[in-house]
């Protein structure tokens, strides 16, 4: 780079005043674009509502400072209420978060602290020798010295922001720090969420297995009454071995399930940073975990405040700070330096008043030639924008999709459910019409088998739904960035949790 620097020193206040007054002239002016919000998609605007069937769209906005609260007390469930305290303060991604939080609001006073005069002192003591070869005049001093020199300097730079080059850089760096915060409540928010689903997937598993042993004790009783009625020439080996059967394949999808069940527990113990070699769950109490009912839409102003599209959004801004510092370089930086201090070959001198000395200035650092490098990083600032545009955009579509399909999980399931439910109790009158005429002797024990294994089938297609229910409440929670139920308190101010 060639620069073109300009040294002047005054020795009156007259120099002194004329920077000052320059500085606060010229401060108000900070090159390349101011931020304006991009469109959150490109093409259409946002919905007004999610529902299954989709409605028309409307412009949202980011709001990710609206409240969201403890919303997994809807399901009133102690457990999943400890468990969440528990993660909230001993889960290590949470805790890796939080500390990239506090690294960008470092980096936000780093940035600010350019705004100020930085003064440096470097005292010194030292011994040294002139050359006798040293030229004076184009020819050598003939003569070398050796002498003590004490010096007490304080240097004072400070940068004029003339075309805003330290507020662009303070302007991303604080764009940045709030979206830190904004990753921060993500990771809060997804956290919240696993701990969660997790549960609740773990509570179904707890369900079906239940199901599956009192299942494998009535096939036991049955076997033994089977084989009863073997011993008395009523049934036969085909009943006998049929019932042993249906048995053995029952109690042999248990494991399965215990297996699961203590990957989930392990999962849970590491998300509320806890070894899980001793982690386990409260017993269930009965009628735990509260179903809630989700309405058939819900406003889509709660997307706006999800925090990763908050956080996408000051990205963007942080990404066009970044072009005003990228055009800043094609300007001159003016930079006021003052060097004051004492300076002797004598330490009994050096405090004297005889000893200072001073200087006064500004230097123009004005970029000639970089060989394209200032244009190239203007460039990649460009490109870097408009990636953060795009990339925010696609979070914005990506939170539609997520709500419109946990919206659709919800309602559909629930409409799974109802018919399994009705099925259940069907299967339930079949089983028994079935052993009434086995028992008669009017069918054969195949009869009972298969409507016991229909029977069965049903109900833990029920216990899963529930279970599934209760994991795709959870996701339409995470989806919408917090619950769409309104608290007493924000129900006059139109707020959710």
């Amino acid at each position: 780079m060639i620069r073109f620097c300009c040294r002047i020193v005054y020795h009156g206040v007259r120099m002194k005043r004329t920077i000052l007054l320059l500085g606060l002239a010229l401060g108000g002016c900070a090159v390349g674009p101011d931020y304006h919000p991009p469109p959150a998609v490109a093409a259409q605007q946002a919905p007004e509502a999610f529902t299954v069937d989709g409605v028309a769209w409307k412009k949202a906005e980011p709001a990710a400072q609206l409240p969201r609260g403890k919303w997994w007390t809807l399901f009133e469930d102690g457990e999943v209420n400890r468990l969440e305290d528990w993660a909230a303060t001993q889960n290590q991604n949470l805790a890796a978060s939080a500390a990239a939080l506090q690294q960008a609001r470092e980096l936000v006073v780093e940035a600010r602290s350019q705004y100020f005069p930085q003064l440096a002192a470097a005292p010194s003591a030292t011994r040294q020798r002139t050359s006798f070869n040293a030229p004076t005049q184009g020819a050598a001093t003939g003569a070398a010295y050796s002498y003590n020199l004490y010096a007490l300097p304080a240097t004072l730079s400070w940068e004029m922001d003339v075309f805003g080059r330290i507020r662009r850089l303070t302007e991303g760096a604080k764009a940045r720090m709030v979206a830190a915060e904004e990753d921060l409540q993500s990771v809060t928010l997804l956290l919240q969420a696993e701990v969660a689903q997790d549960y609740f997937t773990l509570r179904a598993l707890d369900a079906e297995m239940k199901l599956l042993a009192d299942t494998a004790e009535t096939y036991r009783r049955s076997l033994d009454l089977t084989q009863n009625r073997r011993k008395g020439g009523i049934a036969t080996d085909l009943d006998v071995s049929q019932a042993q059967t249906q048995l053995r394949t029952t109690e042999a999808q248990i494991p399965a399930l215990r297996l699961q069940r203590q990957q989930l527990a392990h999962a849970l113990a590491v998300l509320c940073g806890q070894p899980p070699m001793n982690f386990d769950l409260m017993p269930t109490q009965p009628g735990a975990a509260h179903d809630i009912v989700v309405p058939p839409s819900v406003p889509s102003e709660l997307l706006e405040r999800r925090p990763d599209i908050a956080a996408a959004e000051r990205r963007v801004a942080a990404a066009n700070a970044d072009v005003g510092v990228a055009t800043a370089a094609f300007y001159p930086r003016v930079i006021v330096n003052a060097d004051v201090g004492l300076q002797s070959v004598s330490a009994g001198t050096v405090f004297g008043w005889p000893s200072r000395f001073w200087s006064l200035g500004p230097t123009i650092d004005l970029p000639l030639f970089t060989g394209g490098f200032n244009k190239a990083q203007l460039a990649a600032a460009h490109a870097a924008y408009d990636a953060a545009t795009a990339a925010y955009r696609e979070t914005v579509l990506t939170a539609f999709q997520d709500v419109e399909d946990q919206l659709a999980a919800q309602h559909l399931l629930q409409e799974q459910l109802t018919g399994e439910t009705a099925a259940l109790q069907s299967a339930r009158t079949t089983l028994e019409i079935a052993n009434n005429r086995y028992k008669a002797g009017l069918v054969t024990y195949l009869d009972v088998v298969t409507s016991q294994s229909d029977e069965l089938a049903i109900e833990r297609a029920v216990v899963q739904l529930t279970g599934e229910r209760r994991v795709a409440a959870v996701g339409l929670i995470k989806a919408l960035g917090g619950s769409w139920r309104q608290t007493n308190a924000d129900a006059s101010a139109g707020r959710f949790n």
